[in-house]
């Protein structure tokens, strides 16, 4: 293994002028800098990560804690593309991305605060997760630097996606094209979920609509089996909705499934509208209404606040950043005006 030492001996400098100028030290000249990095590279030296964690009290090292009720893991797409901007501007910084273990069926797992500190990360990232779980609130607790995505803890950062005014924009955009009989299958209990809901029942306030009970049912998210049922049970009823609003892009997909089953045509006999955004919603016929959530800036923003709150933990606020979304006009809904 190549050493500073061996560096020093190559470029006729000291080890301390090889450290200096390796760790980009003002008071050594670029010229020399340039010669050692240059020389370090092409001897093929790495500096210890466990000596620069010692030295810097920082392993840049980013825990990430994600797990989805679903259990669709990275294949998640809403949370893969937040992810993948997430890791990213990340490594962008120098940092790289460790993932907290999730699986609850090992008796002798570390919990998520264990296993971040045994992992040694500079700070955690939580998403798509239930926060109500005691070893959330735990690590919330502690003294780890924490983001946490679509869900707001006090005395956290928090990066949200702004889902009621993502709501509002999607069911004004079936109002004004005509639809009064509106459905919304929405997905499980969380606080994306109440946020989506609360803003659904406002706007149809504010527009004068009437939503019967039986217009609201619940499915998981990402689940088409279930949506497929739903659809079938308004499809059912003696006044059918004329549009159908479902939890996410890929839940609509079961709708979608179930009203072709009836032999009905999307948007010619009902419409319906998703939510999210995913690129694979845009491929299919009809293509789908959509409310895009703004994934790129949702994880490069966690990122960015995360690594400020580990670098700058005295000057930098918490707070909450809220991004919003936009809705993408598909062929999936029918203008009735």
């Amino acid at each position: 293994m190549v050493s500073m030492k061996d560096i020093s001996a190559a470029c006729g400098v000291s080890v301390a002028t090889v450290s200096k100028a390796l760790n980009d030290h003002r008071d050594i000249g670029e010229k020399t800098k340039e010669r050692i990095r240059q020389t370090a590279k092409e001897m093929g030296y790495f500096p210890n990560s466990a000596a620069q964690a010692l030295k810097t009290n920082r392993t840049y090292n980013i825990g990430v804690l994600f797990v989805d009720e679903a259990r669709s893991g990275l294949t998640h797409d809403y949370f893969s593309y937040v992810l993948d901007s997430f890791k990213r501007t990340a490594e962008e910084y120098g940092y790289d991305i460790t993932f907290i273990n999730c699986s609850k069926s090992d008796r002798n797992r570390m919990s998520y605060l264990e296993h971040a500190k045994h992992r040694g990360v500079d700070g955690v990232v939580v998403a798509c997760i239930d926060f109500h779980d005691p070893e959330i609130m735990e690590l919330a607790r502690s003294d780890i630097p924490v983001v946490t995505i679509d869900y707001i803890f006090n005395n956290r950062m928090a990066v949200v996606s702004d889902n009621v005014n993502g709501m509002n924009q999607l069911l004004t955009y079936v109002y004004d094209k005509g639809h009064r009989r509106i459905a919304y299958i929405h997905g499980a209990d969380s606080a994306v979920t109440q946020s989506r809901l609360t803003s659904f029942y406002k706007t149809a306030k504010d527009l004068g609509l009437e939503i019967p009970e039986e217009y609201i049912l619940e499915a998981a998210y990402r689940n088409t089996k279930e949506t497929f049922k739903r659809t079938l049970e308004l499809l059912d009823l003696p006044q059918p909705p004329t549009c159908i609003l479902y939890p996410d892009d890929f839940a609509s997909y079961g709708g979608m499934n179930a009203i072709q089953a009836r032999g009905l045509r999307i948007p010619e006999d009902i419409s319906v509208v998703g939510y999210d955004g995913i690129p694979a919603a845009r491929h299919i016929e009809p293509k789908l209404t959509t409310l895009k959530q703004d994934t790129e800036r949702i994880g490069s923003e966690a990122a960015r606040s995360l690594i400020s709150l580990i670098e700058e933990p005295k000057s930098t606020p918490i707070q909450v950043i809220m991004i919003g979304g936009r809705v993408l006009e598909g062929h999936s809904v029918k203008d009735l005006n």
